[in-house]
Protein backbone atom coordinates (compact mmCIF):
# COMPACT_ATOMS: atom_id res chain seq x y z
CA UNK A 1 0.00 0.00 0.00
CA UNK A 2 1.58 3.35 -0.64
CA UNK A 3 2.06 5.53 1.16
CA UNK A 4 -0.12 9.04 1.88
CA UNK A 5 -0.51 12.56 2.77
CA UNK A 6 -0.17 12.39 6.81
CA UNK A 7 1.37 9.28 6.90
CA UNK A 8 5.06 9.00 8.89
CA UNK A 9 7.77 7.61 6.74
CA UNK A 10 9.43 4.57 7.76
CA UNK A 11 12.67 3.85 9.43
CA UNK A 12 15.16 2.03 6.44
CA UNK A 13 19.04 2.59 5.87
CA UNK A 14 19.87 4.45 3.26
CA UNK A 15 23.33 5.92 1.82
CA UNK A 16 25.07 8.79 0.37
CA UNK A 17 28.54 9.88 -0.40
CA UNK A 18 30.42 12.84 1.06
CA UNK A 19 34.18 13.35 1.50
CA UNK A 20 35.56 10.44 3.54
CA UNK A 21 33.06 8.03 1.21
CA UNK A 22 29.92 6.01 1.37
CA UNK A 23 27.84 6.15 4.56
CA UNK A 24 24.88 4.59 5.82
CA UNK A 25 22.05 7.25 7.53
CA UNK A 26 18.96 6.27 8.68
CA UNK A 27 16.15 8.11 7.14
CA UNK A 28 14.86 9.19 10.36
CA UNK A 29 18.41 11.49 10.40
CA UNK A 30 16.96 13.11 7.06
CA UNK A 31 13.51 13.95 8.34
CA UNK A 32 13.22 13.83 12.37
CA UNK A 33 12.89 17.62 13.30
CA UNK A 34 13.25 19.09 9.97
CA UNK A 35 11.32 20.34 6.53
CA UNK A 36 12.31 18.08 4.14
CA UNK A 37 11.81 18.14 0.11
CA UNK A 38 11.74 14.61 -1.00
CA UNK A 39 11.63 13.84 -4.52
CA UNK A 40 12.59 10.62 -6.20
CA UNK A 41 13.11 9.67 -9.26
CA UNK A 42 13.33 6.49 -11.34
CA UNK A 43 17.13 6.55 -12.13
CA UNK A 44 20.09 8.84 -11.99
CA UNK A 45 21.72 9.94 -15.96
CA UNK A 46 17.93 9.24 -17.36
CA UNK A 47 16.94 11.69 -19.77
CA UNK A 48 14.37 13.68 -17.73
CA UNK A 49 15.75 12.81 -14.68
CA UNK A 50 18.87 14.83 -15.49
CA UNK A 51 17.07 17.24 -18.24
CA UNK A 52 14.32 18.92 -16.40
CA UNK A 53 13.64 16.76 -12.86
CA UNK A 54 16.64 16.75 -10.69
CA UNK A 55 18.35 20.16 -12.82
CA UNK A 56 14.57 22.36 -11.44
CA UNK A 57 15.74 21.60 -7.73
CA UNK A 58 19.14 22.40 -7.84
CA UNK A 59 18.11 25.88 -9.74
CA UNK A 60 15.89 26.44 -7.51
CA UNK A 61 16.99 25.49 -4.41
CA UNK A 62 17.26 28.82 -2.36
CA UNK A 63 13.68 29.57 -3.31
CA UNK A 64 12.55 26.30 -1.34
CA UNK A 65 15.33 27.48 1.33
CA UNK A 66 13.36 30.85 1.90
CA UNK A 67 10.35 29.19 2.40
CA UNK A 68 11.41 26.93 5.32
CA UNK A 69 12.56 23.85 3.90
CA UNK A 70 15.79 22.74 5.33
CA UNK A 71 16.98 19.80 3.04
CA UNK A 72 16.20 19.02 -0.17
CA UNK A 73 16.92 15.04 -0.83
CA UNK A 74 16.95 13.21 -4.29
CA UNK A 75 16.63 9.64 -3.93
CA UNK A 76 16.96 7.10 -6.44
CA UNK A 77 17.12 3.29 -6.59
CA UNK A 78 20.78 3.17 -7.69
CA UNK A 79 24.05 3.09 -5.51
CA UNK A 80 25.79 5.97 -3.94
CA UNK A 81 28.54 6.03 -5.73
CA UNK A 82 26.07 6.76 -9.04
CA UNK A 83 24.08 9.30 -7.18
CA UNK A 84 27.33 11.25 -6.18
CA UNK A 85 28.99 10.91 -9.36
CA UNK A 86 25.10 12.08 -11.00
CA UNK A 87 25.06 14.98 -8.61
CA UNK A 88 28.79 16.05 -9.81
CA UNK A 89 27.55 16.25 -13.70
CA UNK A 90 24.54 18.04 -12.29
CA UNK A 91 26.47 20.37 -10.29
CA UNK A 92 24.52 19.97 -7.65
CA UNK A 93 26.91 20.82 -4.65
CA UNK A 94 25.22 21.18 -1.72
CA UNK A 95 22.24 22.42 -2.45
CA UNK A 96 21.00 18.63 -2.83
CA UNK A 97 21.58 15.78 -1.24
CA UNK A 98 21.65 12.90 -3.31
CA UNK A 99 20.75 9.65 -1.70
CA UNK A 100 20.71 6.41 -3.00
CA UNK A 101 18.44 3.56 -2.27
CA UNK A 102 20.66 0.78 -3.93
CA UNK A 103 18.16 -1.94 -2.66
CA UNK A 104 14.91 0.04 -3.20
CA UNK A 105 14.07 -0.98 0.97
CA UNK A 106 12.77 2.55 1.55
CA UNK A 107 11.17 3.10 -1.86
CA UNK A 108 8.94 -0.41 -1.78
CA UNK A 109 8.68 0.28 2.10
CA UNK A 110 6.49 3.02 1.08
CA UNK A 111 4.64 1.31 -1.82
CA UNK A 112 6.27 3.73 -4.45
CA UNK A 113 8.41 1.28 -6.77
CA UNK A 114 7.85 0.02 -9.90
CA UNK A 115 8.67 -3.05 -12.10
CA UNK A 116 10.87 -1.33 -15.36
CA UNK A 117 12.40 -5.16 -15.50
CA UNK A 118 10.64 -4.87 -19.18
CA UNK A 119 13.10 -1.96 -20.01
CA UNK A 120 16.12 -3.07 -18.06
CA UNK A 121 16.48 -1.09 -15.20
CA UNK A 122 14.36 -3.71 -12.61
CA UNK A 123 12.69 -2.46 -9.63
CA UNK A 124 12.77 1.55 -9.74
CA UNK A 125 11.09 4.31 -7.96
CA UNK A 126 7.80 5.92 -9.17
CA UNK A 127 8.39 9.79 -9.77
CA UNK A 128 6.84 11.47 -7.37
CA UNK A 129 7.86 14.31 -4.60
CA UNK A 130 6.67 14.98 -0.92
CA UNK A 131 6.92 17.55 1.63
CA UNK A 132 8.05 15.58 4.87
CA UNK A 133 7.38 17.64 8.10
CA UNK A 134 9.35 16.08 10.97
CA UNK A 135 8.68 12.26 9.01
CA UNK A 136 5.29 13.24 8.48
CA UNK A 137 4.34 13.29 4.57
CA UNK A 138 2.13 16.90 4.23
CA UNK A 139 1.90 17.49 0.61
CA UNK A 140 2.79 14.26 -2.36
CA UNK A 141 2.96 15.21 -5.77
CA UNK A 142 2.83 11.36 -7.38
CA UNK A 143 2.92 11.13 -10.93
CA UNK A 144 1.49 8.59 -13.27
CA UNK A 145 4.12 6.20 -14.69
CA UNK A 146 6.13 8.11 -17.45
CA UNK A 147 4.22 11.35 -17.08
CA UNK A 148 6.38 14.48 -15.36
CA UNK A 149 3.77 16.85 -14.55
CA UNK A 150 3.84 17.45 -10.71
CA UNK A 151 6.82 16.58 -9.13
CA UNK A 152 8.71 19.29 -10.25
CA UNK A 153 10.18 22.23 -8.73
CA UNK A 154 8.23 25.22 -9.49
CA UNK A 155 4.85 22.99 -9.04
CA UNK A 156 6.15 21.90 -5.39
CA UNK A 157 7.58 25.48 -4.75
CA UNK A 158 3.65 26.38 -5.00
CA UNK A 159 2.75 23.59 -2.42
CA UNK A 160 4.76 25.67 0.32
Amino acid sequence: MAINVGDKLPSVTLQYMHEKGVSNIDSDKIFSGKKVLLFALPGAFTPTCSATHLPGYVVKADDFFAKGVDKIVCLSVNDAFVMAAWGENQNVEDRVMMVADGSAYFTQAIGLDIDRGKRGMGIRSRRYAMVVNDGVVEVLNLEEPDKFEVSDADTMLGCL
